[in-house]
């Protein structure tokens, strides 16, 4: 069949290619279904990112921790607080491949705290959070070494 024909057969009625195309109507009704249904999935993902954030600092922490003891191993201190976890990432003559390859930072991409002596322990390493300030819930709640672990 040619391109005459086929073309000139579709200005029949009942011809298969005498379709009509979308409404504008018909068009913007899927455009809104699939918004709603991006912002339902955008919602409900947002959770486990958060969640993902929180288990990443615990599990940070965790690893800063062992750091710490091995330097107090070498050196039968921790760091103070001018020298900071940078220490941690920096070879010396006791340590050359120091416990750290990095100076950590938490996921929000800001750095961790560490003071020594802790609130309730020798040292103690925090997380701000989300907002990066003391205090709060949710995404914003503070982690820390001292954190009591959920079982």
């Amino acid at each position: 069949m040619c391109f005459r024909e086929r073309h000139a057969s579709a200005r029949r009625p009942g011809c298969p290619w005498a379709r009509r195309g979308f409404s504008l109507v018909e068009i913007m009704i899927v455009i809104v279904i699939i918004g709603l249904m991006a912002a339902m999935v955008t919602i409900n993902v947002r959770g486990y990112l958060i969640s993902a954030k929180q288990a990443r600092v615990k599990q940070d922490i965790a690893t800063i921790v062992d750091a710490l003891g091995r330097f107090y191993g070498v050196y039968d201190r921790y760091p103070t607080n001018e020298e900071g976890l940078a220490i941690l990432a920096k070879p010396s003559e006791k340590l050359p491949e120091p416990p750290l390859t990095a100076e950590p930072k938490d996921p929000w991409d800001k750095p961790y705290q560490y003071n020594c002596p802790g609130a309730n322990a020798p040292f103690e390493v925090i997380s701000y959070g989300a907002d990066g300030r003391e205090g709060g819930e949710g995404i914003n709640a503070d982690l820390s070494s001292n954190t009591p672990k959920k079982e």
